[in-house]
C-alpha cells in the first residue's frame, strides 16, 4: 500500500490540521485534493500523455484569501517521483513545504502527502507545478490565486469577473523524451507550439494551423471590465501577450500592485504572472484574437510556434479573420522589452495584504550587507555530460534534502562554500549552498552569458528589480538603478548577454532555492539554495520544526514509515 492510506491517512489528515492550526492561530482553513496522473490529448493534433491534475489539464484553480491557512493532499498517480511547487507563495517560516528537492524527498509513485502552509501577508496572481524531472513539460500546472481580504480594498475598481489565462511554449514530445534528449547531450530544439489554456492555436491561417486543432474561447459580456491574469508556464520561451484591439492596464505582478499603465501587449517571460485589468469596450462586429507569441526568435523558423485564442463577445456578429496583431517589431532587438521590463514600476500607494502601503519599504535607502554575482553560460560539458552552471558550479541535488540534513545532523550533504562571484577555474558539478546571513540585505547581480533570455526565480521571497542592462556588470551600473519604485516580484527576466539587479530583505528562515526558470537549463543544474539560519532562534518562533508527516529519505531513509 501508499503512504498514509486509508483511514489512517485521514486520522493523520485531522492530526495535521489541527496542529497545524495551533501554529498559525485561528485564521480560517481551505482544503484541497490534488490527484497528479496522465491522461492522453491532443492539443496540437497529435496524441501525447499529459499531466493532468484532478483530471483536468491544466488543473484547477486553487482560490484562497489572504492569511488562509492551506492545506493541500497530494496524490501521485504516476510512474515517477513527484513534488509540487508553489511559485511565488513565500512559506514564511516553513520551507519544509516549498516542494523541490533540496528541502523535501519526493513523494513516490501511487503515494500521497499532505503540503500544509499558511499564504501570510500575501495577494495575487501565482500558480503551482510539478518541480522535478521537467515534469512541467508535460502539464500538472494549475493557477494559484490568493484574493484580498474584504477590509483591504484594491487600488482599483473591482472587477467584473476574472479570467485565468496560462501560456507556454510545448513540445509533442513528453517531458521524458526531452529529458532524455539533455542526458543525450542534444538541445530541446525547437518547440511545436505555444498552447493557451491547454489548448492549440485558432486556425488564422490554414497553412500554419492544421484543421482539428481545439482552441480556447475566452467569453466576455460588452462593457464589462475584467482582471485578466496571465501565467507563462512554459518551458523556455518568451511570449508576447497581446489582445486585438483591446489595451491592457497592467494592475499586478507576482502578489504586488502595479502603477497602472496601459499596454498594447507585454513580453511575458518564462515563469511570470501579471494580472491585466480589461474593458470589453470594442464593438462587436466579430470576435477578437487572443495571441501569445515567441519573442528573440527567426520568425520564418517559428512561424508555426504561435498560440492563439478567441475574445468572444457575447453579442459578436461573426468569428476573428484576418491577419494576428502585430507583434513588437524587435525581433533581434531587446532594447525594447527591456525598457518594458522597467516601466513596470511598485504602487507605493496601495496597500497589499496588509492596511499599510505595500510601498512604503524604503529598499533604496538601505545599506547592502552582501554582493552575490550569479553568472551563467551556455550549457558545456562536465565529466562527460551536458550542464548548466551558475559561477561554474552545476548543482546536483542531494540524496538528502538541505532541511532534512540540517534537522538530523547528517555530515556531508552539502556545502556552505558556494562563491559570491564567479572564479577563474574548471566548471564543476557540486552541490554548493549560499550561507546567507538572517536580517541581511543582499543585492544579487545575476549576469547572462548564455545566447538565450533567461528568467530567474527565488523562493521564499520577492526582491526588488532594480536594473538591467547590457554588457559585463560594473559597480558603475548601480547608477542606473531605480531606488524608489522598482517592481517587487519572484521572477526577473535577465536578457542574454545582459545582467539583472535585485535587492532582497533576508527575513524568511528556511533554505530557499535560486533556480532559473528556464526547464531546459535547471534540469541541466543551473540552480543552487540559499540557506538563512537564526542563531538566536531557539523555540521554532522564526521557522516551524520538521513537520510531523515529513518524508524521509537518502541518508535518512529508515525513519521512513510505510502503511
Amino acid at each position: 500500500m501508499g503512504l498514509f492510506a486509508g483511514s489512517f491517512a485521514l486520522l493523520r489528515w485531522i492530526c495535521i490540521a489541527l496542529s497545524f492550526g495551533l501554529c498559525f492561530g485561528a485564521d480560517p482553513f481551505a482544503n484541497f485534493e490534488l490527484e497528479f496522473s496522465y491522461i492522453t490529448v491532443s492539443p496540437l493534433g497529435v496524441p501525447q500523455q499529459v499531466i493532468a491534475v484532478n483530471g483536468k489539464f491544466p488543473g484547477p484553480v486553487l482560490n484562497v484569501t489572504t492569511n488562509y491557512n492551506v492545506v493541500v493532499n497530494v496524490k501521485n498517480k504516476l510512474d515517477e517521483n513527484l513534488l509540487v511547487t508553489w511559485s511565488g507563495i513565500q512559506m514564511r517560516r516553513s520551507s519544509w513545504q516549498d516542494g523541490v528537492l533540496g528541502t523535501n524527498c519526493p513523494i513516490p509513485p501511487k503515494s500521497n502527502w499532505t503540503y500544509q502552509f499558511q499564504v501570510k501577508d500575501q495577494i495575487g496572481s501565482f500558480f503551482y507545478f510539478p518541480s522535478v524531472n521537467m515534469q512541467r513539460a508535460s502539464g500538472g500546472f494549475g493557477p494559484f490565486i490568493v484574493t484580498n481580504r474584504k477590509i483591504i480594498s484594491l487600488p482599483f475598481t473591482t472587477p467584473d469577473e476574472d479570467i485565468v489565462i496560462m501560456i507556454g511554449d510545448w513540445y509533442t514530445r513528453s517531458h521524458k523524451a526531452l529529458r532524455k534528449a539533455l542526458d543525450d547531450g542534444t538541445e530541446l530544439g525547437l518547440p511545436d507550439g505555444v498552447l493557451i489554456n491547454g489548448k492549440g492555436p485558432y486556425g488564422y491561417n490554414s497553412t500554419l494551423v492544421p484543421d482539428g486543432i481545439g482552441y480556447e474561447t475566452i467569453n466576455v459580456n460588452p462593457g464589462k471590465t475584467y482582471r485578466i491574469r496571465v501565467h507563462n508556464v512554459g518551458v523556455s520561451t518568451c511570449l508576447n501577450f497581446r489582445i486585438q484591439n483591446h489595451n491592457l492596464l497592467l494592475a499586478e505582478t507576482e502578489g504586488y500592485y502595479t502603477s497602472q499603465q496601459n499596454y498594447t501587449s507585454l513580453d511575458i517571460h518564462v515563469g511570470q504572472s501579471y494580472s491585466f485589468l480589461v474593458t470589453m469596450d470594442q464593438n462587436a462586429s466579430s470576435d477578437y484574437y487572443i495571441v501569445a507569441s515567441p519573442r528573440f526568435v527567426n520568425q520564418s523558423l517559428w512561424q508555426r510556434v504561435t498560440g492563439v485564442a478567441i475574445l468572444h463577445y457575447s453579442n459578436s456578429e461573426g468569428k476573428a479573420t484576418g491577419p494576428l496583431p502585430d507583434p513588437p517589431n524587435d525581433a533581434y532587438d531587446t532594447s525594447f522589452s527591456l525598457n518594458q521590463a522597467m516601466s513596470i514600476r511598485q504602487n507605493a500607494s496601495a496597500s497589499g495584504a496588509r492596511p499599510n502601503p505595500q510601498g512604503s519599504f524604503h529598499y533604496g535607502s538601505i545599506s547592502v550587507t552582501d554582493v552575490y554575482v550569479l553568472k551563467s553560460l551556455p550549457p558545456t560539458m562536465i565529466d562527460g555530460k551536458l550542464r548548466a552552471t551558475y559561477n561554474g558550479i552545476s548543482f546536483v541535488n542531494p540524496d538528502t534534502p538541505l532541511k532534512l540534513a540540517d534537522a538530523y545532523e547528517v555530515k556531508g550533504a552539502y556545502k556552505l562554500d558556494f562563491p559570491n562571484k564567479p572564479l577563474d577555474r574548471p566548471p564543476k558539478m557540486d552541490r554548493s549552498v549560499i550561507n546567507a546571513t538572517y536580517k541581511g540585505f543582499i543585492e544579487i547581480i545575476l549576469q547572462n552569458n548564455d545566447t538565450v533570455v533567461q528568467s530567474f526565480h527565488m523562493d521564499g521571497y520577492s526582491f526588488f528589480v532594480a536594473g538591467m542592462g547590457y554588457g559585463e556588470w560594473t559597480e558603475n551600473n548601480r547608477g542606473s538603478y531605480n531606488r524608489w519604485d522598482a517592481i517587487s516580484r519572484s521572477t526577473t527576466q535577465v536578457f542574454a548577454g545582459g545582467w539583472t539587479a535585485i535587492f532582497v530583505s533576508l527575513d524568511n528562515v528556511g533554505v530557499w532555492n535560486l533556480r532559473t526558470e528556464n526547464l531546459d537549463r535547471w534540469y541541466l543544474g543551473q540552480e543552487t539554495y540559499m540557506r538563512i539560519v537564526n542563531p538566536e532562534d531557539d523555540g521554532n518562533k522564526t521557522e516551524m520544526p520538521v513537520p510531523d508527516n515529513a518524508l524521509y529519505c537518502g541518508a535518512l531513509s529508515r525513519m521512513q514509515k510505510y502503511m
